[in-house]
């Protein structure tokens, strides 16, 4: 069988350097280009030299993109440079993967008050497919434009879910407490990632504003049918990569721990990349790997029901998880290309 044809539009920055790591060994695509606008006409090893001896391909810029035949790209791009990418070439020659937060919303007014950017792409809201298989399979195999899910909603809306939609627990009040590695934040160099501010730190940041909270509370509202509200607070951790997620909720009927466990286990028994733990997860525990680790818990005391999960931010959060929606739409295996052991320590 030949191979699909793909594409990697901005390959310069953690997330591009993941997809080009994951898709150059994977037995069922060849990558046809790689662009970067401030890198054109270089080597990929000169800016990804961990790529040496293993891909020899050359940079490109974005404007030579119409020129080749390929079944899918994808978008490694900054919110809001992806939409002008959408409209400029539309979804019927090639599948897109949008690895950023530009199609992920409702609606254009949602997206324009939290990310407090113009959406010039908005007719193209309704044909996208918020990528998380878990949840959307069916819809991401015939979709030509997948929204691929933020690293920390990833982390939140899986353990999340199942509570919701089984009426395991009422759906305002929610608290979610998530803390992020550094690369979660973009390879581009800023004051709060500084390494002598980060190191032997820990920070919150975006209080009660962060643009995860409606796309979390949306995804899961479309879902379960419930509306939801969330308090979801994000921290910068001093590692790489990696996020843990908490989330507390009130249950609106009896339960036991024995009871919540038994239940993710029947959710998520047959998924490829869902783990249920007995104790709270590891970071280094998924590393490296397209695993989400879920532990859940019931405390009687306080009456909460309480979540921990963990992801790697590049692969679950990112990449991994653009390229599990790849094999989907690519009717393969869903775990090809994905079978990474985590790396630990």
């Amino acid at each position: 069988m030949s191979k699909y044809k793909v594409g990697i539009v901005g390959a310069t920055g953690y997330t591009g350097s993941e997809l080009l790591r994951l898709l150059i060994r994977h037995p069922d695509v060849t990558i046809e280009f790689v662009t970067s606008e401030s890198q054109t006409g270089k080597k990929i090893t000169e800016i990804h030299p961990h790529l040496l001896d293993i891909s020899d391909i050359k940079l490109e810029t974005v404007k030579n993109v119409g020129k080749y035949d390929v079944d899918l790209v994808f978008l490694a791009l900054p919110h809001g440079v992806s939409m002008s990418f959408v409209k400029e070439h539309g979804l019927d020659k090639f599948i897109t993967i949008d690895l950023s937060g530009d199609f992920r919303l409702p609606s254009k007014g949602i997206y324009e008050e939290w990310y407090k950017k113009k959406h010039t792409a908005s007719e193209y809201f309704d044909q996208a497919v918020f990528g998380l298989p878990e949840l959307y399979r069916d819809k991401i195999r015939n979709a030509r434009l997948v929204a691929n899910p933020g690293c920390y909603p990833t982390s939140a809306i899986i353990p999340l879910t199942p509570l919701v939609k089984y009426g395991f627990i009422h759906t305002s009040g929610i608290v979610i407490d998530s803390k992020s590695g550094v690369t979660g934040a973009g390879a581009k160099a800023k004051p709060g990632t500084h390494f002598p501010d980060l190191f032997g730190n820990f920070s919150a940041y975006a209080l009660t504003n962060h643009r995860h909270t409606p796309e979390i509370e949306s995804v899961i509202q479309n879902y379960t049918g419930y509306s939801m509200e969330v308090l979801f607070t994000p921290h910068l951790l001093p590692i790489d990569r990696g996020i843990l997620t908490t989330t507390y909720s009130t249950p609106k009927k009896e339960v036991t721990a024995a009871l919540v466990e038994e239940h993710f286990h029947s959710v998520f028994e047959k998924e490829h990349f869902i783990r249920v733990v007995d104790s709270p997860p590891l970071l280094k525990h998924v590393r490296g790997s397209n695993y989400c680790d879920v532990h859940v818990n019931y405390d009687p005391r306080t009456n909460k029901i309480i979540t921990v999960s963990t992801i790697d931010n590049l692969m679950k959060g990112a990449a991994g998880q653009a390229v599990q929606n790849m094999n989907i739409i690519f009717g393969l295996i869903e775990s090809t290309g994905l079978r990474q052991i985590p790396l630990n320590p």
